[in-house]
C-alpha cells in the first residue's frame, strides 16, 4: 500500500508536524512543544504501521534539514529502553542529511551525505545506502569524511578500506548495519526511528 496522509485519521499529526517545520523556518507560528511533537511522531508511526504504508526510495532523494531529536534510556527494571523527551536542532547549528540515487539498475541504491556546519568548521561523511521499500529501511554506512575550515577542506580522505567497503556493504546484512526506519515521509518532511531507538524529524531545505 503506497503512502496516503489525507485521511482524518492522520490529519492531527500531519498538521502538528506541518507546523513545527513552518514555525523552525521562521515561517509562520510557534513551535509545538517537545511534548507534543514526540507525541505526534509515535502517532504517525502507528498510523504508518496499522495502514501498512510503503514510500518508494525516490521519495527521500534531496537534501533535509534535521529538527527534532530524541535520545534514548534504558531502565534499570527489566533493562528496556525508553525514548527521552526530545529537543529541537539549536539553529546556530546546520544538521544535514542527503540522499541520492546512484544505481540505475537497482533504484534501492543510493548514497549518503550527514553534515554539520558549526561555523567555521564543516564536517561531511559519505557512503553507501540500501533501501528496502517494502520495510521503509535504509541501511546506511559512512566511508568518506571531509573536514572544511573556513570553505577549505582541511582533510579529505577514505575512512577503512574506500571504494572496497562499499562494494562490500552491499553483501552485509542490514541486522549489523545502521539504519533509519521511516514511517512518514511528505514532500516537506520526513520522519524515522534509528537502529537505536531514538526518531528524527528532519525539513526539507528550501
Amino acid at each position: 500500500m503506497t503512502a496516503n496522509l489525507t485521511s482524518t485519521a492522520t490529519f492531527d499529526f500531519v498538521a502538528v508536524l506541518s507546523q513545527a517545520a513552518a514555525a523552525y523556518r521562521g515561517q509562520r507560528g510557534t513551535r509545538p512543544s517537545a511534548e507534543i511533537l514526540v507525541t505526534a511522531l509515535l502517532q504517525a508511526e502507528k498510523a504508518a504501521k496499522r495502514q501498512r504504508l510503503t514510500y518508494p526510495f525516490e521519495s527521500l532523494l534531496g537534501k533535509w534539514q534535521l529538527c527534532f531529536v530524541t535520545g534514548t534510556k534504558k531502565v534499570r527494571e527489566g533493562g528496556g529502553i525508553v525514548l527521552g523527551k526530545g529537543l529541537y536542532v539549536p539553529k546556530f547549528i546546520a544538521i544535514h542529511v542527503s540522499f541520492n540515487a546512484t544505481s540505475e539498475e537497482d533504484s534501492g541504491r543510493g548514497e549518503i551525505g550527514n553534515q554539520v556546519k558549526f561555523n567555521p568548521v564543516l564536517l561531511k561523511l559519505t557512503g553507501p545506502v540500501q533501501y528496502l521499500g517494502k520495510k521503509n529501511l535504509l541501511a546506511f554506512d559512512f566511508n568518506y569524511m571531509v573536514i572544511s575550515l573556513f570553505g577549505r577542506a582541511v582533510y579529505n580522505r577514505a575512512m577503512r578500506s574506500g571504494k572496497l567497503q562499499t562494494e562490500d556493504f552491499y553483501n552485509q546484512p542490514i541486522a549489523k548495519l545502521p539504519f533509519f526506519a521511516f514511517f512518514l515521509v511528505t514532500e516537506d518532511f520526513i520522519a524515522a526511528r534509528g537502529r537505536g531507538g531514538g526518531l528524527a524529524f528532519w525539513i526539507r531545505e528550501t
